[in-house]
């Protein structure tokens, strides 16, 4: 294999204690080492992030595999089509599109669910938003009827650094799938419950889509009305879009994906071999000041120019974009529109990031604001 540069490492243990410790440190050292660069973790690791390695790990999926990755160590991804290749894959996007797609999702009660979370006063946005998008998918996969003491158990792990997403937990998987099955038999309708329920595997996808659409939105949510916070001439409905944008820029929850090469290739001029696990970063790829100025600040206004192509991938890209995405930009929008007609300042907080399945703020967000 082509001989690649890497960030330092420790003796014996290479780069796995750095990556315990603070992966996206790592990661950030390894990117000044060269677009292309190894890690040497519990495997060796090679791992891209300009966007002619991610339109070439993201787009060929028959030489880029997910099976083997690292979707597959935590129980909550590891099922459904997250975790299938082609040609399976493929057969169980057709099915699943038309749910997710736009038009459908305008039919869930969003807005409604919203409208019933009104703050006044203090509130902390982290707590906030896991209870609004927690309510949010409830009503739009079971019109509410999950009891939201078993839906609550089931995410709040997502909450928690890792190990805790990574943990087998047998007894709670059953209860959900129970419940899931419950509302599956005579599913609401409208609810993506009743468009799954004709699906084989039904009660696997329904689980899995609920836990990749949860921490993701809740942590993205809680970000963006930081900003917002601190930033009164970006709240304005009209420009939500571009903000959502620049939040998904700056804390891609996604922000690593993996693959196993299924064979021999080159890419960047790097030979890969099969058997190879590969990283691309959505977090290095958003951050790279070659794509991006003054990558670290917020700065919505620089959509005005367009999008890199393969250099913005909150939500993946190609063929497995990530099904939810429809849904989560509703989901948001529809949290943050109020907040468009109230006076919104920050308190106290940690908004630095903390990395474990997904991006998550480090410590609670204080926020002041009420509906007038």
């Amino acid at each position: 294999m082509t001989p690649l540069p890497a960030p330092t490492t420790t003796p014996l243990l290479g780069h796995l204690w750095r990556w315990t410790r603070d992966p996206l440190d790592l990661l950030a050292a390894g990117a000044r080492t060269g677009g292309v660069f190894r890690l040497r973790l519990w495997r060796p690791v090679v791992v891209g992030y300009r966007p002619d390695w991610n339109r070439a790990v993201l787009g060929d999926r028959d030489t880029f595999r997910s099976r083997g990755s690292l979707s597959g160590l935590t129980p909550y991804l590891s099922g459904g089509v997250v975790g299938s290749d082609v040609p399976e894959h493929d057969n169980r996007r057709a099915e699943l599109n038309p749910h997710f797609h736009s038009r459908a999702v305008d039919g869930f009660p969003l807005r409604a669910v919203a409208g019933h979370h009104r703050v006044a006063g203090v509130f902390e946005a982290r707590g906030w938003a896991a209870r609004v998008v927690r309510h949010m998918l409830n009503a739009a996969f079971f019109a509410g009827r999950l009891p939201d003491s078993l839906l609550t158990r089931f995410l709040e792990p997502l909450h928690r650094a890792n190990p805790a997403p990574l943990l087998p937990r047998p007894l709670l998987f059953r209860r959900v799938d129970a419940g899931i099955e419950r509302i599956l038999a005579d599913p609401p309708p409208g609810t993506l419950a009743a468009a799954l329920s004709r699906m084989d595997n039904a009660i696997e996808e329904t689980r899995v889509a609920l836990a990749a659409g949860y921490d993701t939105t809740a942590h993205t949510l809680a970000w963006a009305l930081w900003h917002l916070a601190d930033a009164p001439g970006w709240r304005r409905r009209e420009h939500l879009p571009v903000v959502l944008d620049e939040v998904l820029r700056l804390y891609p929850a996604g922000w690593l994906g993996s693959r196993i090469v299924h064979r021999d290739t080159t890419v960047d001029d790097v030979d890969l071999l099969a058997g190879t696990m590969v990283f691309y970063s959505p977090y290095l790829t958003h951050r790279d000041a070659e794509l991006w100025r003054d990558p670290a600040e917020f700065r919505p206004e620089r959509f005005a120019d367009g999008r890199p192509a393969w250099g913005f991938i909150p939500f993946s890209a190609g063929r497995r974009t990530c099904l939810g995405a429809h849904m989560a930009r509703r989901m948001l929008t529809a949290a943050l529109e109020p907040f468009c007609d109230m006076p919104l300042t920050r308190v106290a907080g940690d908004p630095t990031i903390a990395a474990g399945i997904t991006l998550r703020p480090n410590g609670a967000l204080w926020l002041a604001g009420g509906w007038s």
